[in-house]
């Protein structure tokens, strides 16, 4: 049977703080309520709804989320670069026969129109699910492997009984998502495809 990957996308296969930063500020200044841009950049992984919440009082948080994510292509696609290795750990999914889906909390047209332009290739594209959520996705495709870079992407993979590999491109280095109980930690994506190699070869 073919091995399936799952991949979480932002700051797991892409670097979205400059284009989310953007989309922030240009949010504070269509709303008139200030965002700390930089502090949200800093923790990106949650839904949207969550971080808005930081910001404007539960009343508002729809309304803004669908205003951010109206406004977010003009700012934050073309703001936003590949992460390293990304483009070669799709690739080496494939080579050995495999599927590479993505399941990401991110609103599923804006993650879309990310891997697109960037040429970004996967199987499938699943978006606006947030850790245990992702479960769901994981096991619809036969996920056997889930990477990712934060808590909620160990705890989707725990959910989907998939291999939980990590990548230290997030908000969490390398020896704290070992303490959050990932399966295996890399610095980034570059050391994907020997990873995989030597997981297809104990197969």
């Amino acid at each position: 049977m073919a091995l399936t990957v799952g991949f979480d996308l932002d700051m797991t296969l892409i670097d979205s703080r400059p284009g989310i930063h953007a989309c922030y500020r240009a949010l504070t200044e269509r709303t008139g309520t200030y965002i700390d841009a930089d502090l949200v950049v800093t923790r990106l992984g949650p839904p949207l709804e969550e971080e808005l919440a930081n910001w404007f009082p539960a009343d508002r948080v729809a309304a803004v989320a669908e205003e951010y994510r109206a406004m977010y292509p003009a700012f934050a696609v073309a703001a936003t670069s590949a992460l390293p290795g990304a483009r070669e750990a799709i690739a080496a999914v494939r080579d050995g026969g495999g599927r590479a889906i993505v399941v990401t909390a991110k609103h599923e047209p804006n993650a879309k129109l990310h891997l697109e332009h960037l040429g970004i290739e996967p199987d499938a594209v699943v978006g606006d699910l947030w850790a245990e959520q992702k479960a769901g996705a994981l096991r619809e495709y036969g996920a056997r492997v889930y990477v990712g870079d934060h808590q909620g992407d160990i705890r989707a993979a725990r959910a989907a009984d998939a291999l939980s590999v990590t990548v230290a491109t997030g908000p969490f280095d390398a020896a704290q998502l070992a303490e959050l109980g990932a399966d295996v930690v890399l610095d980034d994506l570059t050391g994907f495809p020997d990873w995989l190699a030597g997981y297809r070869a104990a197969a």
